[in-house]
């Protein structure tokens, strides 16, 4: 039943992936009215919040895009930092929108980041539990007791899932100052704003994606547990 629920939650997010990507190379190809560059759009933003010790930096790869509040730094992709389009818009205005959430204390963001660590932790501890349930066979399960074993599972994924219901507000709000930003601030026309908020929403389902199919593995963990009780 796990692999079954595996599979699906990863088709659906291989199928959502593949949208974004194809909404993404679309509207890189409508230059901006303004004609701004995603470094430019970022600065602007990081400027007009009265932040002035993030820097705007460009990252290689593609979607790989993300504020890092560890160094200061907005990294953006080559397409979205030297783009003049309303993809690279969405993309520089929404990762500034974290760097905004950063310097004002948003207490969604202060949670995500406060559990990094144990996200981090509790992720090392399910590999080590599948490899050592795969290779260790019988001998693993005699030495951990199975009702063990599913509780630290358990465990897990409800630390995973907890971070990936957190990372959807976090994602949400900074898409919202985005898109209330650029409107703003005349950097989208009407046709560029549709464009920018669609690819920001098809970019937010990936979050969805991912927290319903860590949430829907941690109730199967749940219900085996409790019919091991009955």
């Amino acid at each position: 039943m796990i692999f079954i629920i595996a599979i699906f939650f990863m088709i659906l997010s291989f199928a959502i992936s593949s949208r974004l990507k194809s909404k993404f190379k679309k509207y890189s190809q409508v230059p901006l009215s303004s004609n701004l560059s995603g470094k430019e759009i970022a600065e602007r933003m990081l400027a007009d919040h009265r932040i002035h010790n993030v820097k705007v930096l460009c990252h290689e790869g593609s979607l790989t895009d993300h504020y890092n509040p560890a160094t200061f730094t907005v990294n953006l992709s080559e397409p979205v930092y030297y783009g003049k389009n309303a993809a690279s818009a969405a993309v520089a205005a929404h990762e500034c929108g974290h760097a905004v959430q950063h310097a004002t204390a948003y207490r969604f963001l202060e949670m995500r980041s406060a559990l990094v660590p144990i996200q981090n932790a509790s992720g090392k501890i399910l590999n080590i539990i599948v490899l050592a349930s795969i290779f260790g066979g019988s001998f693993f399960f005699s030495v951990f007791p199975y009702d063990m074993v599913l509780l630290t599972i358990i465990g897990v994924y409800t630390v995973l899932t907890l971070f990936s219901v957190i990372t959807l507000p976090v994602e949400f709000d900074a898409s919202n100052r985005a898109l209330a930003w650029i409107q703003s601030r005349g950097i989208t026309n009407a046709q560029e704003q549709v464009m920018a908020k669609d690819a920001l929403k098809w970019a937010a389902l990936t979050y969805i994606v991912a927290a319903l199919g860590s949430l829907v593995t941690l109730l199967y963990y749940v219900a085996i547990f409790l019919g091991r009780r009955d």
